[in-house]
């Protein structure tokens, strides 16, 4: 690919702290310059997303990183708030989950996740697959401004 891609912000929505530094590991890994930005629960993923109370200044993310078992409100009803909302519903939401339940992955293409990508333990693996995340909705997918 000739054309240089500008970096873009990503949203990881993630309670587990030992899957939160091994996301951020893997973007040090692997040198990815997109910025990364945590939060721990689904209510503060959509005060994110909405530039909410500490949020106020938080940029729009380019895609989102979604597990789906998360406190106070749950990856599901994030996904579903997201894909309901015509200001949000075009930016990607790959579900990010230790889940293998096919009613998840079921329930998670019918609520329009971009994609559904269980996490590996082996943290070799994890670096890995967050790479082709990256790569792929970054390098090779066209997504909007």
């Amino acid at each position: 690919m000739t054309e240089t891609m500008a970096p873009i912000d990503i949203l990881l929505v993630e309670d587990d702290p030992g899957d939160v530094l091994m996301t951020q590991e893997a973007f040090e890994h692997h040198k990815i310059r997109n910025a990364l930005y945590v939060v721990a629960d689904g209510v503060e993923a959509l005060q994110f997303l909405r530039r909410e109370d500490q949020y106020a200044d938080a940029p729009r993310p380019g895609l989102i990183l979604l597990d789906l078992n998360l406190p106070r409100k749950d990856g599901r009803e994030v996904l579903a708030e997201v894909k309901a909302t015509p200001e949000l519903r075009s930016i990607p939401v790959v579900v990010l989950t230790t889940s293998e339940a096919e009613e998840d992955i079921l329930r998670s293409y019918d609520l329009h996740a971009n994609a559904y990508v269980t996490k590996p333990v082996d943290f070799d693996r994890f670096v890995e697959v967050v790479r082709q995340i990256d790569d792929f909705f970054v390098t090779v997918v066209k997504l909007p401004r």
